[in-house]
């Protein structure tokens, strides 16, 4: 019964660096906050990384190849940028992982690479005609 009517434990710190007339307050308040509340400011834990897959390698070559045609972006931001060079070196990165991975993938493997290469290609074509129109 004794804990039903005892007062929760709650601590106030004063952080204001000025009195209530504006008078600069000299205090302790600039030194460095305590561990526990530095520890509280840190900032959140990234999410896990994806398993390292030959899947996963030709996925992030295929979108660094598509941010470098600039296929991301809106029409508020107007065109986003193009790195034509970019995009090729990316895309020959992948004919090259294709010339050297033959014959030790599995057909879905196999199959996505040769799918990627395919539309990054054709898309590097239309940039390329796009950008000679300009």
């Amino acid at each position: 019964m004794a804990e039903e009517n005892r007062e929760p434990d709650i601590k106030v710190t004063d952080r204001r660096r000025f009195s209530a007339d504006g008078e600069p307050l000299d205090s302790a308040d600039d030194a460095p906050a305590p561990a526990a509340e530095r520890a509280s400011e840190r900032p959140p834990e990234r999410p896990p990384l994806p398993p390292a897959t030959f899947e996963f390698l030709v996925i992030s070559l295929r979108w660094q190849a598509e941010m470098q045609l600039g296929m991301y972006g809106t029409e508020a931001e107007g065109d986003p940028p193009r790195d034509l060079e970019g995009a090729r070196h990316s895309i020959d990165l992948l004919g090259m992982l294709q010339e050297k991975t033959k014959g030790n993938l599995r057909l879905e493997e196999q199959r996505l690479l040769e799918n990627t290469l395919t539309e990054m290609r054709f898309r590097y074509v239309q940039a390329v005609e796009a950008a000679a129109k300009r």
